[in-house]
Protein backbone atom coordinates (compact mmCIF):
# COMPACT_ATOMS: atom_id res chain seq x y z
CA UNK A 1 0.00 0.00 0.00
CA UNK A 2 1.37 3.48 -0.55
CA UNK A 3 1.77 6.04 2.12
CA UNK A 4 -0.65 8.41 -0.03
CA UNK A 5 -3.35 6.62 -0.29
CA UNK A 6 -6.51 8.20 1.69
CA UNK A 7 -9.23 5.23 0.74
CA UNK A 8 -10.70 3.79 3.80
CA UNK A 9 -9.66 0.13 5.27
CA UNK A 10 -12.46 -1.06 3.64
CA UNK A 11 -11.90 -0.08 0.12
CA UNK A 12 -8.59 -0.87 -0.18
CA UNK A 13 -9.51 -4.41 1.35
CA UNK A 14 -11.95 -4.81 -1.22
CA UNK A 15 -9.51 -3.52 -4.14
CA UNK A 16 -7.04 -6.01 -2.84
CA UNK A 17 -8.96 -8.78 -2.75
CA UNK A 18 -10.65 -7.97 -6.22
CA UNK A 19 -7.02 -8.03 -7.22
CA UNK A 20 -5.76 -11.11 -5.63
CA UNK A 21 -9.12 -13.10 -7.07
CA UNK A 22 -8.54 -11.66 -10.63
CA UNK A 23 -4.84 -12.65 -10.78
CA UNK A 24 -4.83 -16.15 -8.91
CA UNK A 25 -8.55 -17.01 -8.10
CA UNK A 26 -10.28 -17.99 -4.95
CA UNK A 27 -7.26 -20.07 -4.05
CA UNK A 28 -5.15 -16.75 -4.07
CA UNK A 29 -7.19 -14.89 -1.83
CA UNK A 30 -6.06 -15.54 2.24
CA UNK A 31 -6.58 -13.18 5.21
CA UNK A 32 -2.71 -12.50 5.22
CA UNK A 33 -2.35 -12.31 1.53
CA UNK A 34 -5.21 -9.28 1.70
CA UNK A 35 -3.85 -7.52 4.64
CA UNK A 36 -0.50 -7.38 3.07
CA UNK A 37 -1.78 -5.87 0.06
CA UNK A 38 -4.09 -3.53 1.60
CA UNK A 39 -1.60 -2.90 4.70
CA UNK A 40 -4.18 -3.63 7.45
CA UNK A 41 -4.15 -6.61 10.27
CA UNK A 42 -6.37 -9.44 10.07
CA UNK A 43 -8.58 -8.42 13.19
CA UNK A 44 -9.97 -5.04 10.31
CA UNK A 45 -10.58 -7.67 7.59
CA UNK A 46 -12.71 -9.67 10.23
CA UNK A 47 -14.66 -6.48 11.74
CA UNK A 48 -15.42 -5.39 8.28
CA UNK A 49 -16.47 -8.58 6.71
CA UNK A 50 -16.80 -11.55 9.51
CA UNK A 51 -14.95 -14.43 7.70
CA UNK A 52 -13.51 -14.59 4.22
CA UNK A 53 -16.81 -15.53 2.67
CA UNK A 54 -18.47 -11.99 3.64
CA UNK A 55 -15.41 -10.91 2.48
CA UNK A 56 -15.91 -13.29 -0.97
CA UNK A 57 -19.41 -11.93 -1.39
CA UNK A 58 -18.86 -8.19 -0.64
CA UNK A 59 -16.34 -7.86 -3.41
CA UNK A 60 -18.53 -9.66 -6.08
CA UNK A 61 -21.72 -7.21 -5.20
CA UNK A 62 -19.45 -4.32 -5.64
CA UNK A 63 -18.02 -5.45 -8.81
CA UNK A 64 -21.43 -6.54 -9.92
CA UNK A 65 -22.43 -3.09 -8.68
CA UNK A 66 -20.15 -1.50 -10.81
CA UNK A 67 -20.67 -2.74 -13.69
CA UNK A 68 -23.93 -2.21 -13.98
CA UNK A 69 -23.27 1.38 -13.32
CA UNK A 70 -21.05 1.23 -16.20
CA UNK A 71 -24.27 0.85 -18.81
CA UNK A 72 -26.03 3.83 -19.08
CA UNK A 73 -28.74 1.78 -21.02
CA UNK A 74 -30.68 -0.05 -18.80
CA UNK A 75 -34.03 1.73 -18.49
CA UNK A 76 -37.16 -0.32 -19.68
CA UNK A 77 -38.58 0.03 -23.00
CA UNK A 78 -41.96 -0.59 -24.53
CA UNK A 79 -40.77 -4.20 -25.21
CA UNK A 80 -40.15 -6.84 -22.13
CA UNK A 81 -39.22 -9.33 -24.36
CA UNK A 82 -36.46 -6.54 -25.91
CA UNK A 83 -35.48 -6.21 -22.56
CA UNK A 84 -34.73 -9.65 -21.43
CA UNK A 85 -32.63 -10.26 -24.32
CA UNK A 86 -30.85 -7.14 -23.26
CA UNK A 87 -30.60 -8.49 -19.54
CA UNK A 88 -29.18 -11.41 -21.03
CA UNK A 89 -26.30 -9.94 -22.96
CA UNK A 90 -25.32 -7.81 -19.63
CA UNK A 91 -25.25 -10.95 -17.87
CA UNK A 92 -22.98 -12.77 -20.64
CA UNK A 93 -20.73 -9.24 -20.57
CA UNK A 94 -20.46 -9.09 -16.71
CA UNK A 95 -19.22 -12.91 -16.87
CA UNK A 96 -16.96 -12.48 -19.77
CA UNK A 97 -15.39 -9.25 -18.60
CA UNK A 98 -14.98 -10.34 -14.93
CA UNK A 99 -14.48 -14.25 -15.06
CA UNK A 100 -13.26 -14.14 -11.36
CA UNK A 101 -16.20 -12.40 -9.81
CA UNK A 102 -18.69 -14.18 -12.30
CA UNK A 103 -17.45 -17.59 -11.30
CA UNK A 104 -17.70 -16.44 -7.27
CA UNK A 105 -21.21 -15.79 -7.80
CA UNK A 106 -22.44 -18.64 -9.68
CA UNK A 107 -20.04 -21.19 -10.27
CA UNK A 108 -20.02 -22.56 -6.42
CA UNK A 109 -23.17 -23.03 -5.16
CA UNK A 110 -23.53 -23.14 -0.96
CA UNK A 111 -27.27 -25.63 -0.83
CA UNK A 112 -28.65 -24.12 2.24
CA UNK A 113 -26.36 -21.32 2.15
CA UNK A 114 -27.66 -17.71 1.72
CA UNK A 115 -26.20 -16.97 -1.48
CA UNK A 116 -23.88 -13.88 -2.70
CA UNK A 117 -25.82 -10.64 -2.37
CA UNK A 118 -24.40 -9.94 -5.89
CA UNK A 119 -26.23 -13.14 -6.90
CA UNK A 120 -29.66 -12.06 -5.34
CA UNK A 121 -29.15 -8.78 -7.25
CA UNK A 122 -28.99 -10.30 -10.42
CA UNK A 123 -32.38 -12.89 -9.77
CA UNK A 124 -34.15 -9.73 -9.01
CA UNK A 125 -33.18 -8.41 -12.05
CA UNK A 126 -34.36 -10.83 -13.67
CA UNK A 127 -37.44 -11.60 -12.39
CA UNK A 128 -38.43 -7.93 -13.03
CA UNK A 129 -38.15 -8.51 -16.75
CA UNK A 130 -39.83 -11.95 -16.16
CA UNK A 131 -42.83 -10.03 -14.69
CA UNK A 132 -43.28 -7.84 -17.31
CA UNK A 133 -43.42 -10.15 -19.95
CA UNK A 134 -45.82 -11.97 -18.03
CA UNK A 135 -47.82 -8.29 -17.46
CA UNK A 136 -47.92 -8.06 -20.95
CA UNK A 137 -49.31 -11.38 -21.23
CA UNK A 138 -46.58 -12.85 -23.05
CA UNK A 139 -45.55 -15.67 -20.58
CA UNK A 140 -46.21 -19.18 -21.71
CA UNK A 141 -45.14 -20.61 -18.57
CA UNK A 142 -45.27 -19.87 -14.82
CA UNK A 143 -42.99 -16.83 -13.64
CA UNK A 144 -40.99 -19.08 -11.37
CA UNK A 145 -40.15 -21.54 -13.84
CA UNK A 146 -39.26 -19.20 -16.70
CA UNK A 147 -36.87 -17.39 -14.26
CA UNK A 148 -34.81 -20.36 -13.17
CA UNK A 149 -34.94 -21.89 -17.10
CA UNK A 150 -33.28 -18.35 -18.34
CA UNK A 151 -30.96 -18.40 -15.13
CA UNK A 152 -29.94 -21.89 -15.91
CA UNK A 153 -29.35 -21.80 -19.12
CA UNK A 154 -27.57 -17.88 -18.92
CA UNK A 155 -25.24 -18.55 -16.38
CA UNK A 156 -24.58 -22.26 -17.95
CA UNK A 157 -23.91 -20.47 -21.33
CA UNK A 158 -21.75 -17.88 -19.41
CA UNK A 159 -19.69 -20.16 -17.45
CA UNK A 160 -18.75 -22.62 -20.80
CA UNK A 161 -17.44 -19.67 -22.32
CA UNK A 162 -15.44 -18.47 -19.93
CA UNK A 163 -13.92 -21.63 -19.48
CA UNK A 164 -12.60 -21.45 -23.47
CA UNK A 165 -9.19 -19.59 -24.54
CA UNK A 166 -10.36 -16.02 -25.89
CA UNK A 167 -9.77 -16.92 -29.16
CA UNK A 168 -11.80 -19.71 -29.00
CA UNK A 169 -14.74 -18.06 -27.85
CA UNK A 170 -17.98 -18.44 -30.08
CA UNK A 171 -20.00 -15.63 -28.63
CA UNK A 172 -22.58 -16.87 -31.22
CA UNK A 173 -23.81 -19.31 -29.27
CA UNK A 174 -25.03 -17.31 -26.48
CA UNK A 175 -27.46 -15.98 -29.13
CA UNK A 176 -28.00 -18.90 -29.97
CA UNK A 177 -28.77 -19.97 -26.33
CA UNK A 178 -30.76 -17.22 -25.50
CA UNK A 179 -33.12 -17.28 -28.46
CA UNK A 180 -34.41 -20.81 -27.70
CA UNK A 181 -35.33 -19.98 -24.53
CA UNK A 182 -36.98 -17.06 -25.10
CA UNK A 183 -38.74 -19.41 -27.50
CA UNK A 184 -39.26 -21.27 -25.07
CA UNK A 185 -40.96 -19.19 -22.18
CA UNK A 186 -42.25 -16.42 -23.94
CA UNK A 187 -45.07 -15.76 -27.28
CA UNK A 188 -45.26 -13.78 -30.18
CA UNK A 189 -48.30 -12.19 -29.27
CA UNK A 190 -50.36 -11.75 -26.05
CA UNK A 191 -52.50 -14.28 -24.72
CA UNK A 192 -55.67 -13.13 -25.90
CA UNK A 193 -54.40 -14.32 -29.26
CA UNK A 194 -52.81 -17.21 -28.23
CA UNK A 195 -55.22 -19.11 -26.00
CA UNK A 196 -54.47 -21.80 -23.58
CA UNK A 197 -55.17 -21.81 -20.14
CA UNK A 198 -51.66 -22.26 -18.51
CA UNK A 199 -50.83 -18.56 -20.60
CA UNK A 200 -54.15 -17.29 -19.44
CA UNK A 201 -53.10 -18.04 -15.81
CA UNK A 202 -49.54 -16.41 -15.74
CA UNK A 203 -51.09 -12.92 -17.50
CA UNK A 204 -53.53 -12.63 -15.11
CA UNK A 205 -51.48 -13.87 -11.62
CA UNK A 206 -49.21 -11.08 -13.00
CA UNK A 207 -51.54 -8.33 -12.61
CA UNK A 208 -53.62 -9.53 -10.02
CA UNK A 209 -51.88 -6.93 -7.58
CA UNK A 210 -54.30 -4.25 -9.85
CA UNK A 211 -57.10 -5.07 -8.14
CA UNK A 212 -58.63 -4.07 -5.21
CA UNK A 213 -62.07 -6.06 -5.56
CA UNK A 214 -61.04 -9.25 -3.44
CA UNK A 215 -60.15 -10.11 0.05
CA UNK A 216 -56.71 -11.23 1.23
CA UNK A 217 -57.93 -14.78 1.44
CA UNK A 218 -59.77 -14.71 -1.59
CA UNK A 219 -56.31 -13.25 -3.69
CA UNK A 220 -53.67 -15.67 -2.12
CA UNK A 221 -56.89 -18.63 -3.01
CA UNK A 222 -57.02 -17.24 -6.27
CA UNK A 223 -53.50 -17.15 -6.73
CA UNK A 224 -52.62 -20.65 -5.26
CA UNK A 225 -55.37 -22.17 -8.33
CA UNK A 226 -53.61 -19.80 -11.14
CA UNK A 227 -50.09 -21.44 -9.91
CA UNK A 228 -51.13 -24.80 -9.83
CA UNK A 229 -52.53 -24.36 -13.64
CA UNK A 230 -49.29 -22.70 -14.30
CA UNK A 231 -47.21 -25.60 -13.43
CA UNK A 232 -49.94 -27.89 -14.73
CA UNK A 233 -47.44 -30.12 -17.48
CA UNK A 234 -50.40 -31.54 -19.31
CA UNK A 235 -52.07 -28.02 -20.53
CA UNK A 236 -52.16 -26.97 -23.78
Amino acid sequence: MHADDDRSPRDRILAATAKLLTEGGREAVSTRAVGSAAGVQAPTIYRLFGDKQGLLDAVATEGFAAYLDSKTDLAPTADPVADLRAGWDLHIGFGLANPALYLLMYAEPRPGATPPKAAVAGAEILAGHIHRIAEAGRLRVGEERAAQLVHAAGSGTAISLIALPEDRRDLELSTLARESVIAAITTDAPVSDSPGPVPAAVALRAVLQRTDVLTDGELSLLREWLDRIAKDPHAP
